[in-house]
Parts: C-alpha cells; structure tokens; sequence
C-alpha cells in the first residue's frame, strides 16, 4: 500500500498557539501510525470570503488566487483532511471559516468521497462544541466520513502552555490520530477490493411553488 497523505490545517491567527499545539500532537500520532502528515499555517493569512461568484466552475481555481488555490491541490491529493480552529464568539475563528468556504466550493469538482474529515477546536472556557459542530458539516456535505476519538476533538486552554496541561484534551488528540490512520488505511483496501460507492446523478430542488 503506498503511503497515506493526512493534511492539518491551521486556522488560528496564531502560527505556535494553542491550535497548532493540538494540531502537532495529532501530526505526531498520525506520522507515528506511518503517514505523511503536512501542516499548513493559514489562519494568519487575508483570505476573503466566498462570493458565490461560480467562477470557479469555469476556470478550474477560486477567482481569488491566494492560499486557497495553494492548498487545493494538496487536499486532492490527500487521504486525510483535518480543519483546526480556535473558538471565536462560539465559532471557529472567520478566517478558517473563509478559507474552508471557498476551498469546498472551489473544488466541488473533486471527488472527496470516502476522504477521511476531522475537525479539532481549542477554546479557553466556552463555544468548543458548538465551533465543532459547525467545522464537521463541511465534511457531511462531502461524503467525508468524519473521524472521531474518545471525546469530542477539543483541547482547553488560554495559551499553548495551558493546552500541554490539559492532559485527557492531548490524549483525544492521539486517540484520533490512530483512528484517523486506521480510517484511511481501511478505506485504502476498501478502494482496492470494492472500488468507491456508486454515484446517483444529483438532483437539486429549490423547493418553491
């Protein structure tokens, strides 16, 4: 089997908070399980919001050509995908959020079937879950089977350092790297035994009279 791609995404403002202290011992479990693991920093970036522009459809690229059109190749290419994001008023911070709006409908004309999704959110106190679930409906309108571990995929704490002490939120974080891992290894034989699920044409209603 050739090796399995994951893809983690940063989407705190912060390059070394307490996202990507989650996010990096999730990349080490995954890399510890034998895949290749890359981590991008794009929360920090000016990333505008989807405009609905369509665009994309004709030109193959979001209009705006900016980190999202630089990572869309590599989420093609990757067996796993997983979105971390700071809570922001109980959501995930708007960056992330503009970033995951145009890299879903900019590459609606990539199969992201059987794709294993996770989404991990960090808060001081409050809005953890509420900013998860928020994060998971990307997958779910994808056929992205959403991976999970042995409590919600969240870690609590201020700072990075706060985040190292919170020692049940680390251990999630290791729990879902292994069965990130076990997902994408499984669907990887799936895909070569039984091939990827049928596809029905999709039919859209507006419903209005």
């Amino acid at each position: 089997m050739k090796k399995l791609k994951a893809l983690l995404i940063n989407g705190s403002p912060r390059a070394k908070g307490c996202t990507y202290t989650a996010l990096t011992e999730l990349k080490n479990t995954l890399e510890q399980e034998g895949m290749e693991v890359e981590l991008i920093h794009v929360g920090h970036k000016d990333v505008h919001g989807c405009i609905a522009c369509r665009k994309c459809k004709e030109i193959g690229k979001c209009v705006f050509d900016d980190i999202v059109n630089e990572v869309a190749p590599k989420f093609n290419e990757a067996d796993a995908f997983v979105i971390g994001a700071p809570v922001y008023y109980a959501s995930p911070a708007g960056g992330a959020i503009a970033f995951l709006d145009r890299l879903f409908f900019s590459t609606a004309n990539v199969d992201k079937t059987m794709k294993v999704g996770a989404a991990v959110t960090t808060c001081r106190r409050g809005g953890n879950t509420a900013s998860y679930d928020v994060l998971n409906k990307y997958f779910s309108i994808s056929s992205m089977p959403i991976a999970t571990s042995q409590y919600w995929n969240m870690v609590y704490g201020g700072q990075a350092e706060e985040v190292l002490q919170d020692k049940e939120g680390l251990q999630t974080m290791r729990t879902l790297g292994r069965n990130i891992a076990f997902m994408a290894k499984s669907i990887a034989l799936g895909k070569e035994q039984f091939g990827l699920p049928e596809k029905e044409q999709i039919t859209f209603t507006n419903f209005h009279h």
